[in-house]
């Protein structure tokens, strides 16, 4: 499992914009893994097909539909990052991750709509930065230290791409 999140957040952390249905996968996938696991509290194996499977479908409606799915993205990145706010609250079960799920994903939807291109280098970012955290295992204060050093990486190299591809267009 480890190895997928490295995989998974090394590719949102540097790439999330530039390939953004892999972006939109990714967070589907994760975010699809993350509430299973705090919904079915069942087997490994279940929250990964459930996250594959969510993943999947996202990365289809970004094929087909982009502005649907950039949307979806913003949603489902919105929604996991806020739940990885919540083991720092102490608070991990119940009906409160749906809310915070839920609040987190329309501020993602809201951010991805106003400003697409940094929307998705941030949110990507954040994201690839949880996955790779998570994967290390680090104790708090270092993953805090390595999650703010990873997500200054994953904007730098983003945005060094964006600010190269409007130059090209110029």
């Amino acid at each position: 499992m480890a190895i997928l999140n490295i995989l998974v957040g090394s590719a949102l952390l540097l790439f999330g914009r530039k390939v953004f249905w892999l972006f939109v996968a990714g967070v589907g996938f994760v975010a699809g893994m993350s509430l299973a696991a705090r919904a079915f509290n069942g087997p490994e194996w279940l929250n990964v097909t459930i996250g594959l499977i969510v993943g999947f479908g996202a990365a289809l409606l970004a094929v087909f539909m982009q502005r649907f799915a950039i949307g979806l993205a913003g949603f489902l990145a919105g929604g996991y990052i806020a739940l990885q706010i919540l083991p720092m609250l102490n608070i991990e079960r119940g009906w409160l991750p749906w809310v915070v799920f839920i609040i987190g994903g329309i501020l993602g939807v809201i951010l991805v709509s106003a400003i697409l291109d940094w929307a998705l280098i941030i949110l990507s970012t954040l994201a690839g930065s949880s996955l790779l955290v998570e994967a290390i295992k680090l104790p708090q204060i270092f993953s805090v230290l390595a999650f703010i050093g990873l997500v200054a990486v994953g904007i730098s190299v983003q945005a060094k791409e964006l600010r190269r591809e409007r130059h090209r267009k110029k």
